[in-house]
C-alpha cells in the first residue's frame, strides 16, 4: 500500500509525542524489537489488557522502524465523527465492524502482503492481565497471508491511569513464529484454531519469562 511521505512524518512524529510521555515521563520499557522485521508483511500479534495500547504499541514499533506504518483495526464506532474519523485514519486505524467484516478482512489480507499489522487474538479486553482463548479468525487471516508473526506480551497498561507520571509497563516481542507444518494442512477452522493456538501459547511463553502470567480467562 502506497503511503505518502507526509502521513508517515506524521505517524513518525506522533509516535515520538507519545514516546515521550511513555518512556519519558513514565517507565515503558521495550524489549525485542530487533525481533520485528525491517521489510515484508508483519502480524504483531498482542495480548489485549488496556485501550492505552494501541496507542503505545506503535512507539515501540516506529521507535525502531521510523518512517514507516503500524496499520491496525478499530471498531466502527471511533469513526463516526468527521475529526475522530480523519485523526484515526491518519495514524493508520480502519474500521471493521463487530460481527464479521469481509471488507476489513479483505484491507487486512492485502495489507499483511508488505505492511505492519498489529492485531489482539483475544478480540476483547482482559483488564485482569488474564490472557483469553484466540479467535480463529486470526488463524485464518495468517493461513490466507503467511506474514512474519511476531508474538507480542504487553504488561502493566492495565494499571496505568491518564494522566500519570513515573508508571512501569513493557513490550516484548518474541521472535518469528514458524508454522510451516500448519500451512501444509488443509484449509480448514481446525487448522486455523491450530495456527492461532500457536500464537496464543507463544504470547504466554514471554508473559511467563517477565514474571507476568496469572492464568487464563
Amino acid at each position: 500500500m502506497r503511503v505518502s511521505f507526509v502521513q508517515r512524518l506524521w505517524v513518525t512524529f506522533s509516535c515520538y509525542v507519545v514516546g515521550f510521555y511513555a518512556s519519558t515521563l513514565n517507565h515503558f520499557v521495550i524489549k525485542g524489537a530487533a525481533n520485528i522485521p525491517a521489510k515484508g508483511g508483519v502480524l504483531l500479534a498482542s495480548n489485549h489488557i488496556s485501550a492505552y495500547e494501541t496507542i503505545f504499541l506503535p512507539w515501540a514499533v516506529i521507535r525502531q522502524h521510523p518512517m514507516q506504518m503500524l496499520w491496525a483495526p478499530a471498531k466502527e464506532e471511533l469513526f463516526e465523527k468527521p475529526f475522530q474519523r480523519f485523526l484515526y485514519s491518519s495514524w493508520g486505524a480502519f474500521p471493521v465492524r463487530r460481527k464479521r467484516d469481509v471488507k476489513a478482512a479483505g484491507v487486512l489480507n492485502d495489507l499483511l502482503r508488505d505492511q505492519k499489522v498489529m492485531l489482539f487474538p483475544e478480540g476483547t479486553r482482559h483488564k485482569d492481565g488474564r490472557l483469553g482463548p484466540g479467535n480463529r479468525g486470526v488463524g485464518k487471516i495468517i493461513y490466507d497471508t503467511r506474514p512474519s508473526v511476531i508474538p507480542t506480551a504487553l504488561i502493566g497498561f492495565n494499571c496505568w491511569k491518564f494522566p500519570g507520571f513515573g508508571q512501569p509497563a513493557t513490550v516484548v516481542f518474541g521472535t518469528a513464529l514458524d508454522f510451516s507444518d500448519l500451512y501444509v494442512l488443509e484449509d480448514c477452522k481446525e487448522t486455523h484454531n491450530l495456527i492461532v493456538g500457536r500464537v496464543m501459547q507463544a504470547i504466554a511463553e514471554l508473559l511467563k519469562k517477565e514474571g507476568a502470567y496469572v492464568g487464563e480467562a
